[in-house]
C-alpha cells in the first residue's frame, strides 16, 4: 500500500474518531484500543491492539483499518519512561 494511501486511511479514521467516537469511547473504553474501517465508519473496540484488529479483519477482511488507543496520543509506546 503506498504511503499516501496509508496516510489517507489514518486521516479518515482519525476524523471519524474525533467527530463520532471520542466522547463515548473515552467514557466506556479508556485505555483500550479501537480499530476503525474508514470507508464504512465501522469501529471495533478491544482490550488489546490484536483484539481490535482481529475484529476489524473479521468484519472487513479485504479492507484496511486504522487502530487507535483510546485516551492516548499513540497506540503503542516504545522505550523507557523516566
Amino acid at each position: 500500500m503506498p504511503s499516501h494511501d496509508a496516510n489517507q486511511i489514518a486521516d479518515r479514521a482519525e476524523r471519524i474518531f474525533e467527530q463520532r467516537l471520542r466522547a463515548t469511547l473515552e467514557k466506556t473504553h479508556a485505555g483500550q484500543y479501537v480499530a476503525i474501517e474508514p470507508e464504512s465508519g465501522d469501529h471495533f473496540p478491544g482490550g488489546t491492539l490484536s483484539e481490535a484488529g482481529a475484529a476489524a479483519r473479521r468484519a472487513h477482511p479485504e479492507k484496511p483499518s486504522f487502530i487507535l488507543r483510546i485516551g492516548h496520543k499513540a497506540a503503542v509506546h516504545i522505550g523507557a519512561v523516566r
